[in-house]
């Protein structure tokens, strides 16, 4: 049931993107849905914006379908105006503008959140710039900063630079003193890459990343490596990594099996590990909100922290969204806007 204070009347049904079968982007079209009934310890959101992620993409082809008890609206992340509350929510809440992590439901006017995963937006932010930052945010912080432990003077290695999760990791990596190395597929995105603060961005189609990681390093290798492709790219990355380096994959995009040379891995003291984010309970997922509110939000709230933004298009043309990511053509994130 929806308890608490209720800034405005809220209508029973929304406009969401929620299609019946898996496709091509042209199923993403507009139907209307139920206005989400809350459980105890969730906001409401009247969503302004809303990002576009790649588990998205995968979702709409069928490979990635969301857990269970998750709506099957597409859209892991959201801003907007918190305009109704559950049980055992803080009455302080209502009304304040917020962006969240959701395990679905973003692509509609309304979405259920969990309180805990919600983060307020700050003055300097705007509603498209605070959709943009949830998803990307908690990925590389769990998987670059905890799992893989990097920290002050450490240097990493990281695929994808010019997508949304390379484009925040080097802005953690810039505020956080880490020298960050990323790839990227044309000369263009390199450039990109480097213009937004890496250290060093490396084309993957005309060099070899392993043997410019040597030579960026002096032979010594990177401390961690964050993957999205798999594939053949893991026994690559493992030649990258220094003596007791951290291998991270968060993503399979070139494949989901590879072959681990495991001497190596013994010899070097190296740790391979990885992590999904959405099946993540929200215990979890509020305890990492909790984290990012101590060590990240400050940065976000005096302006040292904005993600990069591709483009925008209104929750209509979701289609066209979905076109632009899988085209590879993007530099940052692809937003969905309600207005």
């Amino acid at each position: 049931m929806v308890k608490g204070a209720i800034v405005s009347d809220i209508p029973a049904t929304m406009q969401a993107i929620d299609p019946e079968a898996p496709g091509g982007p042209e199923v993403l079209v507009l139907v209307e849905r139920p206005v989400p009934q809350l459980q105890p310890g969730e906001v409401l959101i009247r969503v302004a914006a809303a990002g576009v992620n790649r588990p998205d993409v995968m979702q709409r082809k069928g490979a990635y379908p969301p857990p269970p008890g998750a709506p099957t609206i597409y859209g892991l992340e959201v801003s907007g105006e918190v305009v109704a509350l559950g049980e055992g929510v803080d009455q302080l809440m209502v009304g304040q503008p917020v962006c969240a992590l959701v395990a679905g439901g973003g692509y509609a006017e309304y979405v259920a959140a969990p309180a805990g995963q919600c983060l307020p937006v700050p003055e300097l932010l705007s509603m498209v710039e605070a959709a943009a930052i949830p998803e990307t945010l908690f990925t590389v912080w769990t998987n670059l900063f905890e799992r893989a432990f990097a920290m002050e003077g450490d240097t990493v290695l990281v695929h994808g630079g010019t997508s949304g999760i390379g484009t925040m990791a080097i802005s953690l990596c810039n505020i956080f003193g880490v020298t960050i190395i990323v790839t990227a597929g044309s000369d263009e995105k390199v450039a990109a890459a480097k213009a937004l603060g890496a250290d060093h961005a490396i084309n993957y189609k005309t060099e070899d990343f392993v043997e410019r990681v040597k030579e960026i390093t002096g032979g010594k290798g990177v401390a961690a490596v964050l993957d999205m492709v798999g594939g053949d790219y893991v026994a690559r990355n493992l030649k990258c990594l220094a003596e007791d380096g951290r291998h991270v994959s968060i993503a399979v995009q070139g494949g989901p099996t590879a072959t681990i040379p495991i001497f190596a891995l013994m010899m070097r003291r190296l740790t391979l590990t990885g992590s999904t984010l959405r099946a993540r309970d929200t215990s979890f997922k509020a305890m990492v909100a909790d984290e990012l509110a101590r060590t990240v939000w400050p940065h976000v709230e005096a302006g040292r922290l904005k993600p990069v933004i591709d483009k925008t298009f209104p929750l209509a043309e979701a289609a066209e969204a979905h076109r632009r990511m899988e085209a590879g053509d993007h530099v940052g994130k692809i937003v969905l806007t309600m207005g």
